[in-house]
């Protein structure tokens, strides 16, 4: 059952903060890129730490292609402090990240995307179409017995000009915490 801004139709619009001290645009990105991942994490989800690695190899896979990644963090930082924006800035240099990283103090951006589970990936066409939601592959815990690459499989097909193969799965990870 698929709830929020289904796939087929336009991705939500946003505009904001991140950790670089520039705000972030998805229309900006829509006039540079070929395709956006929007990536819905945090800094605390033990899920978004088994994937960050894969996330920034795929960032450096095909941002050449013109393909970024944007990793959103909409969390609750009064119930969960470490998802601070200070947090981010802190959290993104002791990982490397290699793209940006927004911050949705209003959680407005998540919840017009459906957002459920950190991370969640939110693959856009260039024309600002969702074309995939769900999972970054079959197995968070393992790297190594990874069968299904579903969000790299997804953005390869969207730049040879195809429909994604699966247009959404189940994600799995932490729920996004929203406010009271």
């Amino acid at each position: 059952m698929e709830t929020g801004t289904p796939i087929g139709s336009y991705a939500p619009d946003f505009e904001l903060p991140g950790i670089d001290g520039a705000v972030h645009h998805l229309a900006r990105y829509l006039e540079q890129y070929q395709a956006i991942a929007v990536i819905i994490m945090c800094n605390h989800c033990p899920y978004v730490k088994m994937y960050l690695d894969r996330l920034k190899q795929l960032q450096t896979e095909f941002i050449g292609q013109g393909v970024t990644l944007v990793g959103i963090n909409a969390n609750d930082e009064r119930r969960y402090p470490e998802d601070s924006f200070e947090q981010m800035k802190d959290f993104a240099k002791q990982h490397g990240l290699n793209f940006p990283y927004l911050r949705d103090i209003t959680q407005d951006v998540a919840r017009s995307f459906s957002a459920e589970r950190t991370p969640e990936a939110f693959l856009i066409d260039r024309n600002g179409i969702i074309q995939y939601r769900g999972l970054i592959d079959d197995s968070a815990q393992h790297p190594d017995t990874v069968t299904t690459t579903y969000l790299r499989d997804a953005i390869a097909a969207l730049l040879a000009g195809n429909t994604p193969n699966a247009l959404a799965t189940s994600p799995i990870g932490c729920s996004v915490k929203w406010r009271q």
